[in-house]
Parts: C-alpha cells; structure tokens; sequence
C-alpha cells in the first residue's frame, strides 16, 4: 500500500516549524514551499532536518542521497514537495523489499513536535 504523501507532508512540516522555531516560516508549508528561498534554511537547519528524518524514517529516508544528484542552483531551489516525495519513494521500496515501516500513513500524537516527548 502506497505511502500517504499528506501525512509525510504533516510530518516534515512539523519537523521544520521545530527547527526553525516558526523563524522564516511564513504561513503554511506546502509542496511548493522552497528551503532557502521560502524558509531561509541555513546548513546547520538542513543537518538537523536530516537527522531528524532518519530518527523518524531510519535508514531508508537519506537527504544527503537526494541532494547528491543535483547541482547547486536546483539545490537553492529544492521544495518541499521534492523531499516528500523522496521519502515516499524510499519508502515505498522499503515496503516492497519486504520491510514495511507500518508507523507511516499515521500521525502519533501522543508526543511533540517532530517525535519528541511534549
């Protein structure tokens, strides 16, 4: 069963309102919504995403592995919307090799922001 891209979305913009302390953060997160331009991402901010995605997705979600294919003006430029559905294929190809992460497709809302005790 595919992965739903709405709850990853929920998911990634829960974890960057937590890094970026709402800072930068105008309105909603959307697919559209650009790291740098839209967000003003710094490099520790992306390091701190990173570990944050692997700490909820664990090793099949690698941001490193999605910005390693591109040059620098498509990394300025990198949206929301791309890394969701980065995650989404990683994930789906974890379920496919027989793995699945079954806590994805729900929001836990027994903690806080981005999976950390409220």
């Amino acid at each position: 069963m595919p992965v739903d891209r709405a709850v990853i979305l929920a998911e990634v913009g829960e974890m960057l309102h937590a890094i970026l302390d709402d800072a930068g953060v105008d309105g909603e997160i959307t697919m559209a919504t650009r790291f740098q331009d839209d967000l003003e991402m710094e490099s520790i901010d992306v390091v701190s995403l990173a570990g944050r995605l692997q700490g909820r997705y664990g090793d099949a979600v690698n941001l490193a592995q999605l910005v390693a294919g591109l040059d620098l003006d498509s990394i300025r430029q990198l949206q929301v919307g791309q890394l969701v559905e980065h995650i989404a294929a990683a994930l789906d190809r974890t379920e496919a090799s027989g793995t699945p992460d079954t806590s994805v497709g729900t929001v836990d809302t027994s903690q806080g922001r981005a999976g950390t005790p409220a």
